[in-house]
């Protein structure tokens, strides 16, 4: 790889392209004859207002988010929107129904307990998370005041092949910050999407928020002010400084993507690239894949060898021969390679090879 640059398999922060961080450090002191660089600059400068306007546009364009809808540049991360989406939407009914088929996920459902009635509508907890629960295997409330679902766990290695389907009038809310700009999406099936930007989109530290503009300003009385949907609306995301340096690396991510083809050819290299590491899995007579067979995630692979010290070998192993963060997540062990993006074709082939010369010597 370039740059003596490794093969990061981070679940995030996660490698950008390396396009992306070659024309950020070409701006990194002087942004085009500012005489500044974008860290230094004003949010409310004219200069910053530009990189801001801009990048709205272009995330709007690459997501197709339909008129109606408001893209908010927050903080906070996912974790934040767990208490932000009960606090602006539970008021309608005092209940919302949760699937739980995660780390993330259940702690989303857990944060929402706090503000009301939070109802368990699936769970794949009883096969230790290894599969997305079907349609059919939802219990839904057609009286919920939103339906909350984690379209990729990061974790688990699974991700939802399909948009759940909510009660008529119940909005949808998803946490995609594993998988958003990672495949096509129809934004008006939600009424609201968040993502931490440090998966697919940017630097740790912004977090993204498309929010159907006629569920906001209905929050809790108890709901801070940089809490409220309709807030940062009002304001544009500047109720507050926002994130400036990774809003002005999402821009940057954008015309990376756009390079590539968009998300519908975006999407191709992402199959492409996990079915090539889920063959030489499933072909292994060492290693097993964790998800199951319909519920595997395209973003994160999950698998191991079922000998703890057989996997810390294979962990040990893979940064002699240029890979980093290939551990699992503490909770679950094994490994996991996170192929986001950003990872190249050419860093999940030679991790295919790892993987066949591992256990051809093990």
């Amino acid at each position: 790889m370039a740059n003596d640059r490794i093969f990061n398999f981070s679940a995030g922060p996660s490698m950008l392209p390396l396009e992306v961080l070659n024309r950020a450090g070409a701006e990194i002191t002087n942004y085009k004859g500012s005489g500044m660089s974008v860290m230094e600059m004003s949010h409310r400068s004219k200069v910053y207002q530009g990189i801001f306007d801009e990048t709205q546009e272009k995330f709007r364009k690459l997501m197709g988010v339909p008129e109606g809808y408001k893209v908010l540049f927050l903080q906070g991360g996912a974790t934040m929107q767990f208490a932000m989406v009960p606090m602006n939407l539970m008021t309608k009914t005092g209940k919302a129904d949760y699937v739980r088929t995660g780390n993330f996920a259940n702690n989303a459902h857990k944060e929402a307990k706090k503000y009301g009635e939070a109802n368990v509508a699936g769970s794949s907890e009883d096969r230790k998370w290894t599969y997305i629960p079907s349609q059919d295997q939802l219990t839904l409330d057609p009286e919920a005041s939103y339906l909350h679902y984690c379209s990729n766990n990061t974790i688990e290695g699974t991700q939802w092949q399909y948009v759940p389907q909510a009660p008529a009038g119940v909005p949808l809310v998803c946490d995609m910050s594993s998988d958003i700009m990672s495949r096509p999406v129809d934004v008006s099936k939600y009424g609201i999407i968040y993502a931490g930007a440090q998966k697919n989109l940017a630097p740790a530290g912004l977090t993204i928020a498309i929010v159907k503009e006629d569920l906001a300003g209905h929050e809790m009385p108890i709901t801070p002010a940089i809490m409220s949907y309709k807030n940062m609306i009002d304001k544009d995301s500047m109720y507050n400084t926002p994130p400036c340096w990774p809003i002005y690396m999402l821009g940057l991510m954008c015309d990376w993507v756009e390079s590539v083809g968009g998300l519908t050819e975006l999407e191709k290299i992402n199959i492409k690239k996990a079915n090539m590491l889920y063959d030489v899995l499933d072909e292994s007579k060492l290693f097993q894949v964790a998800a199951e067979k319909g519920s595997r995630s395209f973003m994160n692979v999950t698998f191991r060898t079922g000998n703890d010290d057989l996997d810390a070998k294979f962990v040990a192993e893979s940064v002699k021969k240029g890979f980093s963060n290939l551990k699992g997540h503490r909770s679950v062990g094994g490994m996991r390679a996170s192929i986001y993006n950003a990872m190249p074709m050419e860093g999940v082939e030679a991790l295919c090879e790892f993987i066949k010369e591992f256990e051809k010597n093990a």
